[in-house]
């Protein structure tokens, strides 16, 4: 049985560990790192699945970004299940929880580059997204979005940013 729970100081090694083995060393390189550096996942918004004995076998956060003139939106990432349970429905089980928590938080819309065909069926498009950018290269096929609250990304452009809480003042607080 897995169970979905709001992620832990406990699970950061872990996590670390399954997003290297998921998307390699270079992950640190992509464009979306650029909009999470520095930063802390939205209050409330990062999530681990864990098997019945307490182990991470699936992770996905949410950050806030602003999106262009839509303004304050959610960037969405990364999504990973361990290999050993892909196919399992872990990764959708996760994307339906993260977007209703944002739903419920009342965010507006969230962003995200990935595999359009996959996140279609959680309501992802790229329309939403044409005229805004990310700080790097893009495979503009892949950058999509979804509103959370009808007409929050109508119109959207310019420049994608990173915001939120940052990492240094979340350990000076510790």
């Amino acid at each position: 049985m897995i169970q979905i729970r709001t992620e832990t100081q406990a699970d950061v090694a872990a996590r670390e560990r399954l997003l290297d083995r998921a998307f390699g060393k270079s992950r640190r390189r992509k464009t979306s790192e650029r909009l999470r550096e520095g930063r802390l996942p939205s209050e409330g918004l990062a999530f681990s699945a864990v098997d019945e004995k307490g182990r991470l076998v699936g992770t996905l956060r949410l950050w806030d970004v602003v999106a262009g003139s839509a303004g304050p939106a959610l960037l969405l990432g990364p999504l990973a299940v361990d290999c050993r349970h892909q196919g399992k429905g872990i990764g959708a089980a996760l994307m339906r929880h993260a977007i209703a928590e944002a739903k419920l938080l009342g965010h507006a819309a969230i962003i995200l580059v990935g595999d359009a065909p996959y996140y279609a069926r959680f309501g992802f498009s790229g329309a939403p997204m044409a005229d805004l950018h990310l700080p790097g290269p893009v495979d503009r096929a892949r950058f999509l979005g979804i509103e959370l609250i009808p007409g929050a990304l109508d119109g959207a452009e310019g420049f994608v940013a990173g915001c939120g809480r940052r990492e240094a003042a979340q350990r000076q607080a510790a």
